[in-house]
């Protein structure tokens, strides 16, 4: 949180900056024509650091670089006092640099030269001065020559040798060794603190040795001093052998009788201490106990939990890192040391201090003369840093008056500036940890308006697309920018004109009409710019008949057309591809390129794909896209018939190499690819976290490979798998690589979809798209997700969580909030994802629009005004002017109306205040009311208004119909309008003949309002009419209804005409048909089934041979005894012998065996030649049956 006075200091700051926000600041181009004729304030861009520490051995180079124009001077001070680099032929300054050369070639010592050091670089508009370099010479000085005396100590006793190394600069790196170069093993009961000191929480035995020696390594010398060795001798109870060697620490102590010890610290002394570090810096705190068994130490904070993501314990959980303390680190800190015998504790209270930091770093600023500005200069610090600002260098309150300057707190606020004021100002921001420096020119700069692009230009556009006409410039004051059209100034009251900021007029759809020549014109207090652009509307580029999917069989040739419409002004260019690879045409290549289409010859497989033609011109393109396949049954080789493609082998003996953090190489050898060639090899994974069971697409790759570089996601167990795929099909996967898992990191990217609206009208939910599995690069992913107030400059809130949803509580109502999001995971943060804007809950709108009335009220429109709600009253976003009506009634009498509610929206911005409602029903009464809605809330109604609309004309009648015609008369008939729209006055009845096309002269006949039937003479009464009736208002005639009468020789309407086919009789007569047609067909039927005897003359010159027996009684024989039946086509004699008959049907068919069917039926098969005729005697007696009567009629 902010301290109290700062939080002030803000508060101070965000007026200044509201009341000072339209301050206009110049962007100055990077043109070289702007900038070598730009003159500008020294900046300072290269110094050496604040604690610059050298090499004794090395030359001495202080670093300070700078730009301006003019090119800057240089001067420096020393120890606060100015230094004369000319007097000392040891120190040089570089050409056209301030940097510092400081040679001792000829003699001299680095340490005269040690001191604080200050570069001022000046020229004609302002000074910019450096940080105080504080140079210092690097120092690694020999260990005292000291005599140490044997440590003589007793086993199990604790112990510390010390260290105590020279004072170097920097300190040096201390480390424990033996006389064989050895480091002394370190472990619980043994390790070195952070002075150096070596510590033994007991001794034993084998710790005895001549040769415990510390070492200091300098870092800039390179050089290692090493202390004389201290000798150790334990006094023991026992002695030491090798069966000890075998035995831990606890059945050592027992064995070698050491008696057991309570935990007591060494290091830090007491059971309180405490610490203080600088913000940013890292916190090291040390533990270290004595005691038998050697104890063990843990670490706790008072009132939380230590902060996991920043902590780090070492050499055996004795030391507490925390690295990039902040604020929140501060507090009290508790270490535990306890073995078996007890516990003991040690707080150690830490203090969190800072050096002062930047809240807000003063930035150059650029005035033309007149206009305002601020720098503002905000920094942090424990304590509080103080500020202080100064001029060229000097205090600004030595500086000479300025009434366009004023320093309001931490901020310089300029009024109408003026020419010659312009200077570098610094900040300086300091406590007692240290200090900040920043340099800040502010340049007053004026110049005529120059035109920075190339001129007269020449733009094209496409028609109906925008056009932007742009003429970069800089002019300082900023100049007034205007366009005109053929000298006519352009109004951007238009719509249809937009003016950006640079002075770019966009046309926002260009038309035809808006060809020709602009002039743009730049003018400010020191003089005018000019330039003209033409521009030129272009037709649209398409593809007008595009090329079609085609299936055809192999060996054949395949067309594809491309026709084109562009503008005849721009050159096109038609390209094809095939599959996305670009074809190339020749003379000998089976593509052939025509005008408006390609061909492909030959067909085979290799040619099967999608071909893409795209035309392109200098403004635009179009594609479109056809595929070629080949029919089925051509899919396999002409050539070899006998080779069946099928799905390749799978791919065999995967193996992975070139193994890194987030790649790897997988091979391969491809399996038999079965007379299809393999186009594809899908790589699949499986990982051992999210989704076990499950194998996921990785990538795929061309056919022809076997080796790729696979890139791969952190912290992910990888089990990879191929899969080889042909036209048939895919392949059945390869056996699985082996494992591989990536190290983790911290997450590459934020969450997405980050977004906070309000559920409540005091809240606002914020929720994102959590990272995919592959995206966490590490455990325990969390969120932390931070949000503010927009505008108001507070601290963020922020929370940590592994929800992708947080509800913030008690917000006020629809107010804007800053949002942004960012991933964690157990190896550190991911990035910070973009900042949006989200909005807390949206309230009732609490206000009505006032003074609602309408004007210009006609038959179908109004239109409606109102007095606008004020903005705070919405508490929301506005969405519309919500506008609820109905038509309470018709005004004329006796009409019913729906009075079902409508509603029209009118949605332009809270300040509409007017708007337009059509669709009415002309001659009614309606009632209206107004209210205004957010995106959740409808507010209160407005009261409700009453008008009426005009009359208007009406609609069609109900009904017109042709209802009678006969040869001289129609007789028409129709009803009232459904909708009257007003009061009808009558009717009008057009109608004309039709003879196909040909159409006749048109008649008019006119009714009165109460006549709903008309009777007309036909002149001609072959012919068709057209007829067309309307209704009539005073307004004029409505909405027609056309009818059109039929031919009288094909169609009628008269009511006497009568469907023969709905009569009685009709049906009667059929009827009784058709049970006699069934009657002679089942007789029929009988006669058939049963057989006969039948008759057959010999010759039509013969008589009849007497072969017809007769039953006793006289009657025919009509019974077939198939026991004696005779053969078909034979007779029987009247002795009862069968004889062969001499009239065959051999004789009459078509030849075989002349046999008749058992039944009898050779009567329809029965047929005469032409040289033959039938002759019926009267000795048959056959004729006299009325069953062989109706068999002869067959």
């Amino acid at each position: 949180m902010w301290p109290q006075g700062q939080r002030a200091a803000l508060a101070v700051l965000s007026i200044v900056v509201l009341l000072w926000k339209k301050a206009a600041l110049i962007d100055v181009p990077l043109d070289p024509r702007i900038q070598q004729d730009l003159k500008q304030p020294p900046t300072i861009v290269k110094q050496s650091v604040k604690d610059y520490i050298v090499d004794p051995r090395d030359n001495i180079i202080i670093e300070c670089e700078a730009k301006g124009n003019p090119v800057p001077r240089f001067w420096w001070r020393r120890n606060g006092k100015f230094f004369n680099a000319e007097k000392d032929h040891r120190v040089s300054m570089r050409k056209r640099s301030g940097t510092l050369d400081i040679s001792f070639r000829s003699g001299g010592k680095p340490e005269e030269f040690e001191g604080e050091y200050q570069c001022f670089a000046l020229n004609d508009f302002g000074t910019a001065i450096s940080n105080k370099i504080l140079l210092r010479v690097s120092k690694s000085p020999l260990w005292p020559k000291e005599v140490l005396e044997p440590v003589v100590v007793s086993e199990g006793s604790p112990l510390v040798l010390p260290c105590n190394p020279p004072p170097g600069l920097p300190p040096p790196n201390t480390f424990w060794m033996d006389s064989n170069m050895a480091p002394i093993f370190q472990d619980m009961r043994v390790s070195m603190g952070l002075n150096g000191d070596l510590y033994f929480s007991n001794v034993l035995a084998k710790d005895a040795s001549t040769d415990y020696s510390c070492n200091a390594r300098f870092l800039f010398t390179h050089t290692i001093q090493q202390k004389n060795p201290f000798t150790l001798k334990v006094m023991t109870k026992e002695p030491y052998n090798d069966t000890h060697s075998s035995l831990n620490d606890t059945d050592l102590y027992e064995a070698r009788r050491i008696p057991e010890t309570a935990p007591s610290f060494l290091s830090p002394s007491g059971l309180q201490s405490s610490e203080m570090v600088l913000r940013g810096e890292e916190l090291l705190l040390e533990c270290i106990a004595a005691g038998v068994p050697t104890p063990g130490i843990k670490w706790f904070k008072k009132g939380g939990d230590l902060p996991e993501r920043k902590v780090k314990f070492e050499k055996f959980n004795k030391t507490l890192r925390i690295v990039s303390v902040s604020e929140e680190d501060s507090g009290e800190y508790v270490c535990m040391a306890s073995n078996k015998i007890g516990s003991i504790r040690h707080s150690i209270s830490v203090q969190v201090k800072a050096a002062p930091y930047w809240l807000h770093k003063p930035t150059n600023l650029v005035l033309a003369p007149g206009e305002n500005g601020q720098l503002v200069c905000l920094a942090s610090g424990n304590p509080k840093p103080s500020i202080e600002w100064l001029i060229n260098g000097e205090p600004i309150e030595s500086s000479l008056p300025n009434p366009s300057r004023e320093v309001v707190g931490d901020a310089i606020i300029f009024n109408s500036v003026q020419m010659g004021s312009s200077a570098v100002y610094q900040c300086n921001a300091s406590n007692e940890h240290g200090y900040l420096l920043a340099n800040a020119f502010v340049s007053i700069l004026d110049m005529a308006p120059r035109l920075l692009g190339p001129k007269n230009q020449l733009i094209k556009v496409i028609e109906n697309h925008p056009a932007f006409l742009d003429c970069p410039f800089f002019g300082s004051p900023y100049p007034d920018v205007r366009w005109f059209k053929n000298g006519i100034g352009i109004s951007l009251d238009n719509a249809r004109y937009r003016l950006h900021n640079n002075g770019t007029l966009e046309i926002k759809q260009a038309r035809l009409e808006d060809e020709g020549t602009y002039t743009f014109v730049a003018n400010n207090m020191l003089g005018k710019a000019e330039d003209q652009v033409r521009l030129e509307v272009k037709e649209r580029t398409r593809i007008i008949q595009t090329p079609e999917h085609l299936s055809i069989s192999r060996g054949s040739l395949a067309h594809f057309t491309c026709k084109v419409k562009h503008d005849s002004t721009l050159p096109i260019t038609v390209s094809w591809h095939k599959d996305d690879k670009l074809l190339h045409f020749g003379w000998m290549s089976k593509y052939k390129k025509f005008e408006d289409s390609i061909s492909i010859s030959n067909v085979n497989s290799d040619d099967v794909g999608t071909y893409t033609c795209t035309v392109t011109t200098e403004l635009d393109q179009d594609s479109a896209s056809a595929r070629l396949t080949l029919l089925e049954g051509d899919s396999l080789s002409t050539s070899e018939p006998s080779a069946v493609a099928d799905r390749p082998d799978p791919p065999q003996d995967l193996e992975l190499s070139d193994l890194s953090a987030r790649s790897v190489r997988l091979t391969w050898i491809p399996g038999n690819e079965n007379n299809s060639p393999v186009s594809e090899f899908l790589i699949q994974y499986k990982e051992d976290r999210w989704k076990p069971e499950e194998w996921q697409n990785l990538s795929s790759y061309a056919g022809n490979q076997n080796s790729v570089t696979l890139q791969l996601s952190p912290f992910v167990n990888y089990k990879f798998r191929v899969i080889a795929i042909n036209s048939v099909g895919p392949s059945q996967p390869s056996r699985p690589s082996t494992n591989y898992k990536t190290s983790g990191a911290p997450p590459d990217v934020a969450p997405s979809g980050l977004k906070g609206w309000g559920t409540k009208k005091n809240n606002m939910e914020i929720t994102w798209q959590p990272l995919l599995d592959t995206q966490r690069n590490g455990p325990e992913l969390r969120y932390v997700v931070s949000w503010r107030r927009k505008d108001h400059e507070e601290e963020w809130n922020t929370i940590t969580t592994t929800s992708t949803k947080h509800v913030v509580e008690n917000t006020e109502t629809y107010v804007p909030y800053e949002l942004k999001i960012q991933a964690v995971n157990d190896f550190g943060r991911g990035p910070e994802s973009n900042m949006v804007i989200g909005y807390s809950g949206e309230d009732k709108p609490s206000a009505a629009p006032a003074d609602l009335r309408v004007s210009k009220v006609n038959s179908t429109k109004v239109n409606v005004h109102w007095v606008p709600v004020d903005p705070s009253s919405i508490h929301g976003e506005f969405k519309e002017y919500r506008l609820h009506y109905w038509r309470e009634a018709s005004l004329v009498k006796g009409l019913k109306v729906s009075k079902e509610k409508k509603m029209k929206g009118f949605y332009s911005s809270e300040s509409q205040n007017t708007g337009i409602l059509t669709d009415l029903v002309p001659y009614s009464k309606y009632r209206m009311y107004m209210a205004v809605a957010n995106n959740k809330f409808e507010g209160p109604h407005s009261s409700t208004v009453e008008f009426e609309t005009k009359e208007g004309v009406p609609g069609a009648p109900k009904f017109f119909k042709i209802v009678q015609r006969n040869t001289e008369t129609m007789y028409l008939e129709w009803d009232k309008p459904l909708e009257p729209n007003g009061i009808v006055i009558g009717y009008t009845l057009k109608y004309h003949t039709v003879n196909g096309t040909q159409v006749g002269s048109q008649q008019i006949q006119s009714f009165f309002p109460n006549d709903t039937e008309y009777t007309i003479r036909l002149p001609d009464p072959f012919s068709r009419y057209k007829f067309y009736l309307s209704a009539r208002t005073q307004v004029g005639s409505g909405e027609v209804y056309a009818e059109e009468s039929p031919h009288f020789a094909n169609e009628a309407y008269s009511k006497d005409q009568v469907d023969i086919a709905t009569q009685g009789w009709f049906i009667g007569l059929m009827c009784a048909i058709a049970l006699l047609v069934l009657i002679l067909l089942i007789v029929c039927f009988i006669k058939r089934s049963r057989g006969g005897k039948y008759p057959v003359r010999d010759k039509k010159d013969l008589p009849l041979d007497p072969v017809d027996q007769k039953d006793q009684d006289g009657s025919f024989d009509y019974h077939s005894d198939e026991d004696n039946k005779p053969l078909q086509g034979s007779q029987t004699s009247l002795d009862g012998n069968v004889k062969e008959s001499d009239d065959s049907l051999v004789d009459y068919g078509e030849g075989g065996d002349g046999q008749f069917n058992e039944d009898g039926s050779f009567i329809g098969q029965y047929t005469v030649k032409k040289d033959k005729e039938e002759t019926e005697g009267n000795e048959s007696s056959e004729a006299t049956s009325p069953v062989n009567a109706i068999y002869s009629l067959a």
